[in-house]
């Protein structure tokens, strides 16, 4: 008898991750250099580029050295939402299983401390977790040398985990962006997230001004329905008086499954349960996808109705065309094609676990499209909600 929709599979599926300490698994293995503030940003996209494929040859367990640059740190408040919001996306960042060591880099001068920074954030200087500062060790191409060092020293560390089967569980998929494409294609993409879900992973939703009262109706509780309610009017005033309004609340969301809302959670906070939330965020994809990764995504999905080829940084990201003309179109951008839902050629259902197929192969190191073409270095964008000077 086959397994329906939103059912628990007969054997709980798996896919070939990264176990960690923490109890959490990978979907990819990377070593990372991060930046507090904006003047680092040279320095730490030196370091990362030291690491070619050659040079991480010897590591076979290694998927890479990612540098999260952003544009943020300077000329802001030292304290309040800006700030706090700002340290909670680089620490997420920094505790997101699928980074196994960082380097934290800085000029020295930032607004955001790299030594207050560490402290609110609770985290401390170990093997996995250097930081260097430009204006400590004299300069830019000093500040990169400590780099490169610092993290040829926990490549081995981080080329002793390997891939092993995890229950699909420990899987934690963003989808960063209301999904577009026709109801059908939606629909498969609902039947992907029931199944997920109903194997006990976690499914982030964002965009809150147009996910939010399409998804009230399937809150949990009464708790996490005044969520959704507290945080659309919070947007309402935020946005009022501006060209910025929510797109309509349409079937999008209503054809992303069926399953209950857990939890209603602010930008880059820990994940507060498992299960189908939704994770405060404007829609714009970049940032909804950072906060996303803070919080603890370690795989990425859209539908890209317009072929946007977009890629998170540090987490694989699989993008849906919703039509076989757009994939033929995009062929290097495109990591799945499903215009059959779309044009008739196949059910929600079917098509629906062709992409959950699709997803824990990548989950379990099949590479996609933006990875193949090196694509998401320039994709993390932290919230910048605050007043600049």
């Amino acid at each position: 008898m086959n397994t329906l929709p939103g059912e628990p599979h007969a054997e709980p599926r798996t896919f070939l991750g990264y176990p960690r300490a923490d109890g959490r698994a990978g979907t990819r293995n990377q070593l990372g250099v991060i930046i507090v503030g904006n003047c680092a940003a040279t320095a730490a996209r030196h370091v990362a580029d030291h690491f070619t494929a050659q040079r991480l040859a010897a590591y076979p367990n290694v998927d890479g050295v990612v540098p999260f640059i952003h544009e943020l740190g300077c000329g802001m408040e030292k304290s309040g939402e800006p700030m706090d919001l700002l340290r909670r996306t680089l620490g997420g960042v920094i505790r997101n299983p699928n980074i196994a060591g960082i380097v934290v880099m800085a000029l020295g001068c930032e607004r955001n401390n790299i030594y207050a920074f560490l402290e609110q954030e609770g985290l401390e200087s170990n093997p996995m977790l250097k930081t260097v500062v430009l204006q400590e060790v004299g300069g830019t191409a000093k500040a990169v040398a400590e780099g490169v060092a610092a993290l040829e020293a926990m490549l081995p560390v981080a080329n002793q985990v390997a891939r092993t089967p995890v229950p699909v569980s420990r899987l934690v998929l963003g989808i960063p962006a209301t999904p577009g494409g026709n109801d059908a294609v939606r629909a498969a993409l609902g039947v992907a997230t029931d199944l997920l879900i109903a194997d006990g992973a976690t499914v982030i939703v964002s965009d809150t001004r147009s996910s939010g009262p399409a998804l009230r109706a399937r809150a949990a509780t009464p708790k996490v329905g005044a969520s959704i309610e507290q945080r659309i009017e919070w947007w309402g005033q935020y946005t009022k008086g501006r060209d910025t309004g929510a797109a309509a609340p349409a079937a999008a969301w209503q054809q992303l499954g069926s399953s209950p809302l857990q939890a209603v959670f602010g930008y880059a906070h820990a994940l507060p349960s498992q299960g189908l939330v939704l994770m405060d965020a404007p829609g714009y994809e970049a940032v909804a996808a950072t906060g996303q990764i803070a919080s603890g995504a370690t795989l990425a999905c859209m539908i890209s109705a317009d072929g946007n080829p977009f890629n998170a940084p540090g987490v694989p990201t699989v993008n849906v065309a919703p039509d076989s003309g757009l994939y033929a179109r995009y062929t290097d951008d495109m990591d799945f094609d499903a215009g059959p839902a779309a044009d008739g050629g196949s059910s929600p259902e079917a098509m629906g676990e062709r992409l959950l197929a699709h997803l824990l192969a990548v989950a379990s190191g099949a590479p996609t499209c933006g990875e193949a073409l090196g694509a998401g270095e320039n994709e993390f964008v932290p919230w910048p909600i605050g007043v600049f000077a």
